[in-house]
């Protein structure tokens, strides 16, 4: 069975001044979250602000963590597409590079139907037999659900090993678990509903806290898995803050802030997204100071 561990980065993509990828500082900042309770990365998902990088910058940010990372933790290369040839290709394209895993998004903005879902992911798993594929329920940035029925009949297919449930949702959470094998693993898309989603049967967690707080993240994860609940319930009461401020507005924005306040030149977002408020940095220090990460350990 395909195992990505319980805690998978969606990292940052890291930019100069001029807005070019900042190759250097994405090793180093790879190397340092595999140290730090990081089992996977994703690489190029919403978090790495993968709408609006080119293919040839996400190639070879995929290249730059691997190497960054070889023998430390795994890579999922972020390849989705609203357009089912282009997806294919981008994952073609990782595959050859080594990656061990692609992140498959919902096709955005056509809102096609629950078929034409199923036959998107399809068609890219058969295009690239040997690589698992995990899928990304995020409605509120696509427009639409990938239903559980839907995720129930793409379990079947063999190298589809899992999904990245972003909905919030613990009905649609509960119902996937109902109609899905035990080795078919959901992650929860969003911090703030990890825990609650391992008590309906997750594995872990798509994180952006983990950046800052991959080690607390696996001690949650493994005292819940003991149970030991109490402490679980601790750490993520204690934990709680950082996970509302960090979306606080479009994410990645205020991680970026954050890592910056810590002294990663991690730069700013590219347009349209924008860089944080005052207010909104002000909240980051406040909360950085309460948890002890106002500095890189």
């Amino acid at each position: 069975m395909v195992d990505f561990g319980k805690v998978i980065t969606a990292m940052v993509t890291p930019f100069k001044e001029d807005g070019s990828v900042n190759y250097d500082v994405a090793e180093k900042l790879a190397a340092h979250l595999a140290q730090n309770g990081t089992d996977t990365f994703i690489i190029c998902g919403t978090t790495g602000e993968s709408p609006s990088m080119t293919w040839d910058e996400e190639y070879q940010l995929f290249k730059c963590v691997l190497q960054a990372v070889s023998g430390k933790a795994k890579v999922i290369a972020g390849c989705g597409s609203n357009s089912t040839k282009e997806a294919i290709a981008a994952t073609q394209e990782a595959a050859k590079m080594g990656v061990h895993g692609s992140l498959q998004v919902v096709p955005y903005y056509n809102k096609p139907p629950q078929a034409g879902l199923y036959r998107h992911f399809q068609a890219i798993a058969e295009a690239v037999p040997e690589l698992p594929l995990l899928l990304y329920n995020v409605p509120g940035r696509t427009g639409q659900n990938l239903q559980p029925q839907t995720v129930a009949r793409l379990a079947e297919i063999e190298n589809i090993f899992g999904i990245k449930e972003s909905t919030g949702n613990i009905d649609q959470a509960s119902q996937m678990r109902r109609l899905t094998p035990p080795e078919f693993q959901i992650y929860s898309g969003d911090d703030y509903m990890t825990l609650p989603l391992l008590s309906v049967g997750a594995k872990g967690i798509v994180s952006v806290a983990s950046h800052l707080v991959g080690l607390q993240l696996q001690q949650m994860i493994q005292a819940f898995e003991v149970g030991k609940v109490q402490a679980a319930r601790e750490i993520h009461l204690k934990l709680f803050p950082l996970f509302k401020v960090l979306f606080a507005t479009a994410n990645p924005i205020p991680v970026k802030a954050a890592l910056n306040l810590q002294g990663w030149d991690v730069g700013s977002t590219r347009l349209p997204l924008y860089e944080a408020e005052s207010e909104l940095t002000q909240q980051l220090e406040t909360v950085l100071e309460e948890l002890d990460l106002n500095k890189v350990r």
